[in-house]
């Protein structure tokens, strides 16, 4: 029984991670409230939902998520260049192949000082809004926010730089439970580009 709850939260989880954005934790827990379960119901874990999103885009996005993954991929490039000095990663969606145009960008910084990052986007001129999120350890790091224009999608995409700091970067190379990278740093995004192009 357990099993097939789980898949048909993955399922219904996966479908609000494409259709609305949501992030793979909230999704989770809407497509909960959805199916009419019980909060204390058992979540299926990150692969098993990676999984159905790719599933469902090659279901029923194959003719536009190509396209809209490769501008995002592009757009991440363009803000890792700007931040090369911090040893950018890119995580989440973007990295991972499963992102259409409502998935934000998610790069991970990796600085000898964290306000480094903060100064370099105001003498640059750029607006951005400071939180704290939860990190890849679990542990609290700031995330500069910022809305920036994806000339290709004709929108303003959310881009989350995640602020670490440089002894971080060796837990950052790990793998998933798969063998696939986390995240993943300028020339490999660029593989990517080029590979797509």
């Amino acid at each position: 029984m357990s099993s097939n709850i789980k898949q048909e939260i993955a399922a219904t989880a996966a479908r609000l991670v494409v259709e609305e954005g949501l992030e793979f934790g909230p999704a989770k827990r809407r497509a909960v409230r959805e199916l009419g379960l019980s909060q204390r119901q058992a979540l299926p874990d990150n692969d098993l939902l990676e999984q159905e999103v790719f599933d469902y885009v090659q279901l029923f996005c194959a003719d536009t998520q190509p396209q809209e993954l490769l501008a995002l991929r592009q757009l991440a490039l363009t803000w890792m260049r700007r931040l090369e000095e911090f040893r950018p990663h890119l995580s989440g969606a973007v990295w991972r192949g499963t992102a259409t145009r409502l998935s934000d960008i998610y790069i991970q910084l990796f600085c000898d000082d964290s306000k480094q990052a903060e100064l370099l986007l105001l003498d640059k001129g750029v607006r951005f809004e400071v939180s704290s999120v939860s990190g890849f350890r679990g542990e609290t790091v700031d995330a500069l926010s910022i809305h920036s224009r994806c000339p290709v999608l004709n929108e303003d995409i959310g881009v989350h730089l995640m602020v670490y700091g440089y002894d971080d970067l060796r837990g950052a190379l790990l793998s998933d439970s798969r063998g696939k990278p986390m995240r993943g740093d300028i020339d490999g995004l660029q593989r990517l580009v080029d590979n797509a192009a």
